[in-house]
């Protein structure tokens, strides 16, 4: 009974971890199991200049539980950006517990 006892806790743990492992809670271009902290670009346009900068980001627990608004709207709106002239990403996911997605807009 004792052997039986400790064959389903080590099922029930390799089970949790495995269930971790196979999934990220924020995109990535790139996954660590781990940690992961990466920065990407998404769209460029023809405007040269980019004078300011605005970030706009979301955060997720567990991939249960997600906030935020990291839209390219809230990001043009907190760098007071009327002209677009990139679009980058950030994500950042720690043990599948905590994650956090933000959009970097740069423009004029």
């Amino acid at each position: 009974m004792k052997k039986l006892t400790v064959l389903f806790s080590l099922s029930l743990i390799t089970a949790g971890y495995l269930s971790l492992t196979g999934c990220q809670i924020v995109q990535s271009p790139m996954m660590g199991v781990i940690y992961t902290e990466a920065k990407y670009g998404d769209t460029a346009t023809d405007h040269a200049t980019a004078t300011k900068e605005g970030k706009a980001c979301g955060q997720s627990i567990l991939g249960w539980v997600a906030t935020g608004d990291a839209s390219v709207t809230a990001a043009k709106a907190a760098g007071g950006i009327t002209t677009v002239a990139s679009v980058d990403h950030t994500a950042k996911n720690i043990l599948g517990i905590l994650g956090e997605w933000c959009t970097v807009v740069k423009g004029s």
